[in-house]
């Protein structure tokens, strides 16, 4: 509709609802006002996918679509044609794997290849062109051979070999760092037999004749992929002791591993009843229902993706994320009752959290690989059970997005840390706000803070309070001057009066207090607090490296103080070189003993031919206390070295 004068109207009254639909969904957005490129082109996705959740077909128009643009491309300047390859490489192609659409992404990967690396994909053809007709014959007795072998057990089969396409040869070449003359398996055989019962036999006699490669096989039949695709696949040394890939499946098997999602429409009606000229809309559904055609419940990957638009922040957050649940290899893990979950291959355990329900990811406590306790990050393999055991609270923490692998974990955390930062930043700007109130000699009156709310164009108290914990455009003052201008006149000397400071105590204000586990800071350190969602405030040294990554932000620091405490105790993390010998470490925890220190973490960090290398984290006073012990052990012979330990 945006490349000529045909409005969507135009489509409705010759073709019917239906064919408006659907080209409406593949219509970009060009009437928007966007910013760049990749905006627009997150935008275009964004609502592609949501037009994909009502109608499968729109993505089937949309990748022929693409294809014809992808054949015509060479009338296009050459940079114009990289970008829209490496944007058909990045989102149709794996698209087209997705819906098992076979020879639409082989054809849209080697369109682009050849946009994008001529030089290599020629290279590869040149290469393919130029194999022995030896070679080929060779080929062709292999597969004679495994046809012979197989019908002489009563097993009808049809056995083909085909040669690889040039971008999966190179992907290997890459993958492996290999040459094209390097490679063993620039071929692959398929075996299609009548039922699965066949297919496991076929495979049985195979093994049973030539040895296996360990670690080639893979059996998709029982377990499919995402897109429905189902196969057995396993490498042998075959017959002439040739290295050989062979995939088994049936017919019916192989007409989806061609066609995919296309290959097995669910109509909810056949036939319709005659209606006037130009009208095919269904008069079972109201008039402007979308027509129920295709049973978009069995791609569950279709709702998994666009479950994502409920939980991202913007059209370019929701394009990062599909990406992420798009170009990943599988991986099949099981739930104590036996459920089967497949995840992309490096999911952790908090991915499969995740999988099962966000609920069960955000309440997540600790995880149970395989009967035992493993960290949330541990990547997960082929085969794992995970137990998730969750707690009464939200558990949620921004550190969990650096080692998610999908999409959708990482949307949940992202939504969950956005939604736990702004009740941190209320909690603040109320504090700040009552302290303010407190000097003006008022008490914090809600009811009056309302009556501001029209001046700043807000609608709720929980914005007031967020917008002046953040500090960026909203100040206490600005707030206060608005209920009370008067009051300007009584603020002359409050420059002399120094700002309230937060104390380590959780009942301050309703936020969290905690020390920093990368710096562990004790008092007498200089401090600063950053404001962390999912954390509260984290107390780091002023002289961490983590703190010193904030510095460009400054609306996250919070003024500390230490408690004035002195009963109460402190870690101190420490690193100890200490010589290999007899009693050594007895010796260095009497010495931390004797000194009133009292090891709360030892770990043996490294070992060589003459030291010993731990670290321990001692629970002290103060940073005196613990610079006490520390002189003392650099005092000993049997102590190498010993420094204050920080990462």
């Amino acid at each position: 509709v945006e490349d000529c004068d045909v409005t969507s109207e135009d489509i409705y009254t010759p073709f019917g609802y239906k064919i408006a639909e659907l080209v409406n969904g593949v219509t970009k957005l060009s009437q928007i006002e966007i910013q760049s490129f990749d905006t627009k082109q997150a935008e275009n996705f964004r609502k592609f996918m949501l037009a994909i959740s009502r109608d499968v077909r729109v993505l089937v128009v949309k990748l022929a679509d693409r294809t014809h643009n992808m054949r015509t491309i060479g009338a296009l300047a050459p940079k114009k044609q990289a970008k829209i390859a490496k944007e058909t490489m990045d989102i149709f192609a794996p698209l087209a794997d997705r819906m098992g659409i076979s020879f639409f992404q082989q054809e849209l990967e080697d369109l682009c290849f050849n946009v994008l690396e001529p030089e290599m994909r020629q290279s590869i053809l040149s290469a393919l062109d130029n194999l022995p007709a030896a070679e080929k014959d060779v080929l062709e007795n292999i597969a004679q051979e495994l046809r012979a072998l197989i019908t002489h057990q009563n097993i009808h089969c049809t056995v083909e070999w085909r040669l690889k396409t040039p971008y999966s040869i190179s992907q290997k070449m890459k993958r492996k760092a290999l040459s094209f003359e390097q490679l063993s398996d620039v071929t692959a055989f398929r075996i299609i037999t009548p039922s699965i019962g066949d297919c496991y036999t076929a495979m049985g006699i195979i093994h049973q004749r030539y040895p296996t490669i360990i670690g080639k096989f893979k059996d998709y039949m029982s377990a499919p992929k995402k897109n429905g695709y189902q196969s057995i696949h396993t490498s042998v040394f075959g017959p002439f002791n040739q290295k050989i890939e062979i995939q088994i499946r049936t017919e019916e098997m192989h007409e989806v591993a061609e066609k995919g999602v296309a290959s097995h429409w669910v109509y909810n009606n056949t036939k319709f009843p005659k209606k006037a000229a130009g009208d095919n809309q269904d008069p079972n559904q109201p008039a402007n229902a979308p027509p129920k055609e295709m049973d978009t419940q069995s791609i569950s990957w279709i709702r998994e993706l666009t479950s994502l638009l409920e939980q991202n922040s913007g059209p370019v957050e929701f394009l990062e994320d599909t990406k992420l649940e798009m170009y990943r290899d599988q991986i099949f893990c099981f739930s104590p009752k036996g459920e089967i979950y497949n995840l992309p291959k490096g999911a952790t355990a908090l991915d499969f959290a995740y999988s099962v329900h966000s609920d069960l990811g955000d309440y997540c406590d600790h995880i149970l690989v395989n009967g035992r306790r493993r960290q949330l990050s541990t990547i997960l393999e082929n085969g794992d059970q995970v137990n998730i055991v969750t707690s009464d609270k939200v558990a949620v923490k921004i550190e969990w997005e650096s080692f998610v692998e999908t999409g959708r974990a990482r949307s949940h955390i992202r939504r969950v840390c956005r939604a736990l930062k702004q009740q941190q930043f209320a909690s603040l700007g109320k504090s700040v706000l009552s302290d303010e109130f407190r000097y003006r000699g008022l008490v914090l009156d809600e009811e009056l803070l309302k009556y501001s709310l029209l001046s700043f164009n807000l609608t709720s108290l929980e914005q007031l309070y967020v917008l002046v914990g953040e500090g960026k455009e909203l100040t206490k003052e600005m707030v206060l001057d608005k209920i009370q201008p008067s009051e300007k006149t009584k603020k002359t000397n409050k420059k002399s009066i120094p700002k309230p400071a937060f104390v380590l105590a959780d009942e301050y204000a309703g936020t969290s207090v905690q020390l920093a586990k990368c710096c562990h800071p004790l008092p007498g350190d200089k401090i600063i607090g950053i404001l962390n969602a999912g954390l509260g405030v984290v107390v780091h040294r002023k002289s961490c490296e983590t703190a010193y990554k904030f510095s460009e932000r400054p609306e996250l620091w919070v003024e500390v103080v230490w408690p004035r405490t002195a009963e109460q105790r402190y870690s101190g993390r420490i690193k100890v070189l200490l010589l290999d010998e007899p009693g050594t470490l007895a010796t260095m925890c009497t010495v931390i003993s004797q000194h009133s220190g009292n090891i709360a973490f030892i770990q043996l960090e490294e070992r060589n031919l003459n030291y010993y290398t731990f670290i321990l984290d001692i629970e002290v006073v103060h940073l005196d206390h613990l610079n006490e012990i520390v002189s003392v052990l650099r005092s000993n012979r049997l102590i190498e070295q010993v420094e204050r330990y920080s990462y």
